[in-house]
């Protein structure tokens, strides 16, 4: 259920409101918006009487919440979220922010280079894989820790931030003070227990979208994260598997308007992930952008064809400073910055 306050209602009001929730056995959620007061009752609200709230002093308005996604609907806040980092840097506003760096951290050297291109490019962002998800058990399976402290070392160097893939509970302590942000891939995207560790975090996380999930799926495994009262979510539409074979995944970019149309939190893309191919990344970057992407995460490498992890689709770094350039007239012509 959703209560609306009033523009002026009181503390001593809003207060009042949430005693009469938490008495009818549902669990609150408050954000406060520019303009008002938005309480979200989560829990068994079937026979909750709506009346009796309608009638409480300070309310605007009280309606069940019919999508199975309580939290994440923009019903809770109606103005969308603004995911703000330590650094001033904002998700969701009206600048589009870029998220780059190698799939996965492999030396010193490279992720140097990388943040350094990365930040005279304009990103805001350097990602790198430390814990490597393969297919194969055989793969590089990446540096861990020991990789994180190089990321951290070289965006810390350059004025950046992290962004890399917790794929455990056991990981997040330990991840804690390398990354400003935690990346859930697309196959713990329903890790439900991850998840819910990930809601006691307050630090920001980056959902990505399941290989082969729906768009209401993904909005439920956010629920489960925000449910723990973290709200500092960033979706990510990274393509699906469907039974093309031209590109790795279905890049579903209508995905990104209706995520934004359904819900509040912020969308990135991964035009990487997306396609699986260096030639598509671009204009498929390119589309995410005019099509509404709040950041836009892309594979990068000082030398692509040699990466450890997922080569075809890593750009150089002269293409990805090139890609940058042509994001910035469409990032104008759509009334965005980046």
């Amino acid at each position: 259920m959703i209560v609306a306050m009033q523009e002026k209602a009181t503390e001593e009001q809003i207060d009042a409101v949430i005693d009469a929730m938490v008495d009818a056995g549902v669990n609150v959620h408050r954000t406060t918006g520019a303009y008002q007061t938005i309480l979200a009752g989560v829990g068994p609200t079937a026979n909750v009487e709506l009346r009796k709230f309608e009638l409480l002093p300070g309310v605007l308005y009280v309606h069940r919440i019919t999508a199975p996604y309580k939290l994440a609907g923009r019903a809770f806040r109606p103005e969308g979220t603004e995911v703000e980092f330590a650094n001033g840097v904002r998700v969701g506003g009206d600048r589009t922010h870029v998220m780059a760096g190698p799939c996965s951290i492999e030396t010193r050297d490279q992720m140097f280079e990388t943040a350094a291109r990365v930040k005279a490019a304009g990103g805001a962002f350097l990602r790198g894989g430390a814990f490597k998800p393969r297919s194969s058990p055989y793969a590089f399976q990446g540096l861990g820790i020991p990789g994180l402290e190089l990321m951290r070392e070289a965006a810390d160097a350059h004025g950046l931030l992290t962004v890399s893939e917790v794929m455990e509970i056991a990981q997040i302590e330990p991840m804690l003070p390398f990354v400003d942000c935690f990346q859930v891939g697309a196959r713990n995207m329903q890790n439900f227990n991850l998840l819910r560790e990930l809601g006691q975090v307050r630090k920001p996380i980056l959902l990505k979208r399941g290989i082969a999930a729906t768009i209401e799926e993904l909005l439920l495994s956010s629920e489960y994260i925000l449910s723990g009262g973290n709200y500092d979510i960033i979706l990510c539409e990274r393509g699906i598997r469907t039974y093309e074979t031209s590109t790795r995944n279905t890049m579903d970019i209508s995905a990104i308007p209706v995520l934004k149309k359904l819900s509040h939190l912020p969308v990135v893309a991964d035009p990487s992930y997306g396609t699986g191919r260096r030639d598509m990344v671009a204009p498929m970057a390119k589309a995410a952008l005019a099509a509404g992407a709040d950041a836009i995460l892309i594979e990068v490498h000082p030398n692509a064809d040699k990466a450890a992890s997922d080569a075809a689709q890593t750009l150089y770094l002269d293409q990805f400073e090139k890609l940058m350039g042509e994001l910035r007239v469409i990032a104008t012509a759509v009334g965005r910055s980046l």
